[in-house]
């Protein structure tokens, strides 16, 4: 599985290019300036770094996603779950739980998404 970390600063340079796609370079480079601080340089070598990783493409100066903000933080999520938990969801639900108690409202949920897996 490709490396799919990103710290909070490149994850909010992600969500400016998720909320705002297509976006041209050089508009993305304005957004970072403004939003982030960074300079032209900086933006376009975190965009390479974004880009080999697989999340984003810049064709001919217009930045465009190849996976969704969904897509993505599922695959991150199961990527930790494999890396932490062997792959285990219950293994990872048993750890979530025995530090922070699910809601009424969590379980239903739970279980309603285990009912829909189940009849397919």
């Amino acid at each position: 599985m490709p490396d799919l970390t990103m710290g909070a600063i490149e994850s909010r340079f992600a969500d400016i290019i998720w909320n705002n796609e297509p976006i041209s370079s050089g508009q993305l480079a304005q957004e970072s300036l403004r939003l982030l601080g960074w300079k032209k340089s900086t933006s376009f070598t975190v965009l390479r770094r974004l880009c080999e990783k697989g999340i984003f493409q810049n064709q001919k100066g217009t930045v465009t996603s190849l996976m969704s903000r969904d897509e993505f933080y599922a695959a991150q999520s199961e990527k930790f779950v494999e890396d932490t938990f062997q792959g285990s969801l219950p293994a990872f639900l048993a750890a979530f739980s025995s530090r922070k108690s699910l809601t009424p409202e969590e379980v239903e949920c739970l279980r309603r998404m285990v009912d829909e897996y189940q009849e397919g």
